[in-house]
């Protein structure tokens, strides 16, 4: 079985003592939970967040990382670092990297495979515009993501990655897609790990939704066979965070 990853995505959202009075309340309603719980706050706040949550049900994830280990790159921080810090998952290639900040498939493979090396759990980010749906190119774009990120990753490391689809066309704007395009796409993600690797692998992988899941429509999507979790973007920033993790 699978076990369901519950990610909270902060992005550009609580300052230190922001994340302190959020995190100190969160921690006493989430305890012994049948999901994995994961809250990835922003670079300044990651150390901070670390500390509150050692010895609880709660683990911390960044929400980017560059591949290389230092070097002439300002503003960018390392996995390295991150590890030191005892971060223990990352986002990669969030829909928002990839449009605001360039980040490309070759990026996300790059940084999918350090990450891996340093033991770091990688939430990679794949899912198509609404003009790409429309098109009905949806299939080919997200399966090419998938691929792309995967290149020389071999199999006992891809078991250890998360995979998150996200519409780019449902993230932060209280638009979801329905629980059947959720499974449709997720479904295909799976396929495309038995012709990557193996049913044994395609098996093991999970995959996360995200794209403006709440509490109203948090039950019905993880009920689908092939979503394994959820990423989910403001309503983690809400105390009710605790409801979806008990969905």
């Amino acid at each position: 079985m699978r076990k369901s990853v519950i990610a909270g995505n902060w992005k550009l959202n609580n300052d230190v003592k922001a994340t302190k009075e959020f995190l100190f309340e969160l921690r006493d309603k989430i305890k012994d939970t049948e999901v994995e719980v994961v809250v990835c706050p922003p670079f300044t706040s990651l150390s901070t967040a670390v500390e509150l949550v050692k010895g609880t049900d709660i683990k911390v994830g960044a929400q980017n990382m560059h591949w290389e280990t230092s070097g002439a790159y300002t503003g960018e921080v390392s996995g390295e670092m991150l590890a030191e810090l005892g971060v223990e998952y990352v986002i990669i290639g969030h829909s928002e990297r990839r449009q605001y900040f360039n980040e490309t498939d070759e990026t996300v493979n790059k940084k999918l495979i350090k990450s891996l090396k340093l033991g770091l759990i990688p939430i990679i980010c794949v899912g198509e515009s609404l003009e790409q749906r429309e098109k009905g190119i949806q299939k080919d774009i997200v399966t090419k993501q998938v691929i792309s990120a995967f290149k020389n990753v071999n199999t006992e490391d891809a078991k250890k990655v998360i995979v998150a689809y996200e519409p780019i066309w449902a993230i932060g704007t209280g638009i979801t897609a329905t629980s059947a395009q959720a499974e449709e796409v997720c479904g295909w993600i799976r396929e495309t790990f038995v012709e990557l690797y193996s049913t044994d692998v395609a098996q093991v992988i999970r995959i996360q939704y995200g794209g403006s899941v709440n509490n109203g429509n948090v039950k019905e999507l993880m009920n689908m066979p092939n979503i394994d979790g959820a990423l989910v973007g403001g309503a983690s920033l809400k105390l009710d965070f605790e409801n979806l993790v008990k969905y």
